[in-house]
């Protein structure tokens, strides 16, 4: 069986209505790439973990594609930029707008700054350079996306979790905000940079969103200031800081936001692909709808079966990452 037959085989349990399965262009698609640096060549392993060289990466998005050749010729040729680099990764905005980190085993002198000033301005792309607790960037550290058809304007680092695929980042949030019946306040965990609670703040009275990651919080706090959003408050707690909180912990990260002053319809929730522990599993449960962002088919089911009183609504599938195990699903679930 192929995943999507794997995927909702499981879900079938649950749901017992056809699931919509959206496509991914197989190549092109990935705003976000991370490779080792070897022998002149970009590296990724394969499989069966042989090391792969490559001056481009079709999977990347075209812009990217094209930048790579060129970005390695400019390295190849400077011993300087070439010894002791071992990772090259590049993250791309909707506007084709690239910063590249170049991350090394050794001390940035002021040498191997002014030659990542020039790359710089001879490619028209921004670049940090990184080592052990020291940041260079020829600009800006921050890559601003602007996605127009959600009204939003997202940030991120190149520390910070950004959802990779160009095609279906938008559909991804679109698709959850049509679950999305009388809404009230929304509780979000795992908010990353704000990709779902930044265009929800036009659905819901006010917004409550955490994130453990302070790059993520920082890029959340830029868009909100960059756009004047009154109704979206944040912290930085984990998801299990979040369930201690209900149940009266007193956090100085809170900055005087009172939880008692939101009426919660709804949470989001999109962990990381070991899913929801029992802690989050109980504060949730408390809720009576949960959008079920997931990235992992075999915890999301099992999260759902420890979920008592709750039916899967809406769900949809989203082959984010083609050609791979991997999947996305987005749903919404409410209590019976």
């Amino acid at each position: 069986m192929n995943k999507f037959q794997i995927a909702t085989s499981l879900i079938e349990e649950h749901y017992k209505d056809n699931i919509v399965i959206n496509l991914s262009p197989s190549y092109g698609y990935r705003l976000r790439c991370e490779f080792g640096y070897k022998n002149n060549f970009y590296t990724i392993y394969s499989p069966s973990g042989e090391i792969v060289y490559l001056n481009t990466f079709a999977i990347a998005r075209p812009f990217i594609q094209a930048l790579m050749p060129k970005l390695l010729n400019q390295i190849n040729k400077s011993n300087v930029l070439k010894t002791k680099l071992f990772q090259i990764n590049f993250r791309s905005n909707r506007k084709n707008r690239v910063l590249v980190s170049l991350i090394y085993h050794k001390l940035l002198d002021d040498e191997i700054k002014g030659l990542a000033d020039k790359i710089a301005n001879i490619l028209d792309i921004r670049i940090n350079l990184r080592s052990k607790n020291n940041l260079y960037s020829t600009h800006c550290d921050l890559l601003e996306d602007d996605i127009e058809n959600l009204e939003t304007i997202l940030y991120q680092t190149d520390q910070s979790f950004y959802q990779p695929n160009y095609f279906h980042m938008p559909e991804m949030v679109t698709k959850a905000m049509s679950f999305i019946k009388d809404p009230k306040d929304l509780l979000e965990l795992y908010c990353g940079s704000g990709t779902f609670s930044l265009p929800m703040r036009k659905l819901f009275n006010k917004i409550f969103a955490t994130e453990n990651n302070r790059q993520s919080i920082r890029c959340l706090n830029k868009s909100i200031d960059e756009q004047n959003i009154k109704n979206i408050f944040h912290a930085r707690l984990s998801a299990e800081e979040v369930s201690e909180l209900f149940a009266g912990r007193v956090f100085k990260r809170m900055n005087g936001i009172n939880i008692s002053d939101f009426n919660f319809s709804h949470v989001l929730v999109d962990p990381p692909r070991a899913g929801l522990d029992k802690d989050v599993i109980s504060l949730i449960s408390k809720f009576k709808n949960i959008i079920y962002i997931s990235c992992n088919y075999e915890t999301y089911e099992r999260d759902v079966k420890n979920l008592k009183g709750f039916t899967i609504k809406n769900i949809e599938i989203f082959d984010q990452f083609p050609n791979t195990k991997h999947l996305e699903i987005v749903s919404l679930l409410s209590r019976e």
